[in-house]
């Protein structure tokens, strides 16, 4: 069986513990090396066969998953974050369908996640958002217009916006154009969890001279929305004295 394993946002620390077994007991490791903490590989005690994805074509890395399964090697496929969040794991899995060969997947702390940690941020505030969107600008990779920026943007809801450093300029005309306010709060995170992350505090108006005067080129995550500075919430019903639950009945008020 070949083992998709998300290696998490960065930090060496942040895999799972299934994860970390996978890449312990594994003898062939491809993982996506323009992303991924190498530090994770030195889980490894199995002296394993490492290839590093980001040299590779979709057939290169294909070919070494499926004659190292067919070998009856323990097999790992290393991804960025978690494999189901633009980690291009459908066209990896049909072709193993193909072959009629097992696979499983474990999942990963995507960026946005990762982000939320350092960022000491909540992003399903009652009274300010119960939504995030997950999403990238249109770019190589093309979005579906019903998907664009300018059309989620007018949820004002949490945004967590990936692979659009580069395209700055046009993510600030989107977010404002779709509707969010220039003084909206904006954290771009660059590198999330790793020892050399760095968090950029803005807001929607000046968001691409923070990305330039920063020198923002990638691994960066931009978080939008005013659930990462609210100047108010309400607390959650949840925990509420007058609010029963399954387990605890309301409490009477004196």
């Amino acid at each position: 069986m070949i083992h998709f394993v998300g290696a998490g946002c960065g930090a060496k620390d942040l895999i799972t513990l299934r994860g970390y077994e996978h890449i312990k007991k594994a003898d062939v490791i491809v993982y996506a090396g323009s992303l991924v903490n190498k530090e994770l590989l030195d889980y490894n005690e199995n002296k394993a066969m490492i290839y590093d994805s980001s040299l590779m074509t979709l057939d290169e890395v294909m070919s070494v998953l499926i004659e190292s399964e067919k070998k009856g090697l323990y097999t790992v496929r290393l991804h960025t974050g978690d494999p189901a969040i633009f980690g291009a794991i459908k066209e990896q899995m049909d072709e193993l369908d193909n072959n009629d060969l097992e696979y499983d997947i474990t999942p990963g702390v995507s960026a946005a996640f990762g982000a939320a940690a350092s960022l000491r941020a909540e992003y399903t505030l009652p009274d300010v958002s119960q939504t995030l969107i997950i999403t990238r600008m249109s770019g190589k990779t093309k979005v579906p217009e019903k998907e664009s920026i300018r059309s989620l943007a007018s949820h004002n809801a949490t945004m967590a916006i990936y692979l659009s450093a580069s395209l700055s300029a046009n993510l600030q005309n989107e977010l404002i154009c779709g509707g969010y306010n220039e003084n909206t709060p904006v954290a771009i995170c660059v590198k999330a969890t790793w020892d050399d992350e760095k968090i950029f505090r803005c807001t929607v108006g000046n968001l691409h001279d923070t990305v330039e005067k920063n020198n923002i080129k990638k691994t960066a995550v931009f978080i939008v929305g005013d659930s990462i500075n609210p100047s108010n919430y309400a607390k959650s019903r949840l925990y509420a004295p007058d609010f029963s639950t399954e387990f605890r009945m309301a409490k009477e008020d004196n």
